[in-house]
């Protein structure tokens, strides 16, 4: 035997004592080396590199990267025995879900702050964390809305289709005129963090009066501001525009019904940055039909996307985006990073940046 072989032998028993060793203490232990493997994620999407960096460096990762939203029958295969769940405002985190996920299963983030897609008592149920990104897409969305309402109000994208297909033909005094913001009354329905960046925004415009419908009174946050607060049925008879900024909930489901669109001014513009739940959307069809509100703009809408052939996109008095209201690089790069944040938080058993307490 070389001098070679004889250290590569040594080593080799070594090796394997000391294997023999790690066994025998994890059975002292009571700790099968299976349990010793990295916690596992699952995230519904794809993301940013900065975001997923913070979770690949700490657990094993999977991630759906085909198109669109993660199908059903993909999320049920790979939540199995999952220690976290990163997933998007489009996936139904239900019973069979956590049923699937299975005990393991101690965090689910959502990179939205809206939470109507989780159902919340199941999952408090099984003693599981929920995360999700208020405050982060605060401006963005505050800023949607006014240009939403002002492409709204100003028929910019009726306009644009005008010029682009041969409508223009000279300028003409009462062409393509819509109501304008200067000395307007400005109804915010939801006055929280959003709300309150929507009436900020809208006040150098020259509006006349900010009202707002609350379920909580925000008398420091609406001083600063010049709100003031009314009732909902105030808000819509007085409102020149109507923003809705409150969160989906069994209160608020099909708050805009044909009783609250027939309380509003025949010349008022609703927006709608929040949830298509909100809204009668039948009941929107036939208030802008029939003139009974002059125009609205909606980023959301129910289902989502809107088929084709919803009425809605029929109407020239109505402006449709496709749920963009937070789609500003550097905020979903931040939603992102702070939903991996929270996960890694829940897994390595710290307190979470933004739990969902409800």
């Amino acid at each position: 035997m070389n001098v070679t072989h004889y250290f590569r032998r040594i080593f080799q028993q070594s090796c394997a004592i000391g294997y023999q060793h790690i066994n025998q203490q994890f059975k002292i232990f009571g700790v099968s080396r299976r349990t010793m493997s990295k916690k596992s994620v699952y995230i519904t999407r794809t993301i940013n590199k900065e975001a997923l960096d913070i979770l690949t460096e700490r657990f094993d990762v999977a991630s759906w990267t085909g198109p669109g939203p993660v199908p059903r029958d993909e999320l049920l295969k790979n939540i199995k025995n999952k220690s976290g769940l990163f997933c998007m405002l489009t996936d139904k985190i239900d019973a069979e879900v956590l049923d699937t996920a299975g005990k393991n299963l101690k965090i689910i983030a959502t990179m939205s702050v809206g939470y109507d897609h989780f159902d919340v008592n199941e999952i408090k149920k099984r003693d599981i964390k929920m995360a999700y990104t208020p405050d982060i897409l605060t401006d963005a969305t505050a800023e949607l809305a006014v240009a939403l309402l002002l492409a709204t109000s100003r028929r910019l994208l009726e306009a644009n289709q005008e010029a682009k297909t041969g409508g223009w033909k000279a300028w003409s005094p009462f062409w393509m005129c819509g109501p304008g913001l200067k000395d307007s009354t400005v109804g915010i329905v939801g006055f929280g963090r959003i709300g309150q960046e929507i009436a900020k925004r809208l006040k150098p415009f020259g509006t006349k009066r900010i009202l707002y419908f609350n379920r909580s009174e925000k008398n420091v946050e609406a001083t600063k501001i010049g709100a003031e607060r009314v009732t909902f049925d105030e808000l819509l008879t007085h409102s020149d525009f109507v923003s809705v900024s409150c969160a989906l909930t069994p209160e608020t489901k099909n708050l805009f019904d044909e009783k609250a669109f027939g309380k509003m001014k025949k010349t008022a513009v609703f927006v709608n940055t929040s949830r298509g739940g909100v809204v009668d959307q039948d009941a929107l069809v036939e208030a802008l039909r029939n003139g009974t509100i002059w125009g609205a703009g909606l980023d959301v809408t129910t289902p989502e996307p809107l088929p084709l052939e919803h009425p809605l996109f029929g109407l020239k008095n109505c402006v449709i985006l496709p749920h963009i209201g937070s789609a500003c690089v550097q905020t979903r790069n931040d939603m992102a990073v702070l939903t991996a944040k929270n996960i890694a938080a829940a897994l390595n058993g710290e307190p979470l940046l933004t739990e969902l307490i409800v």
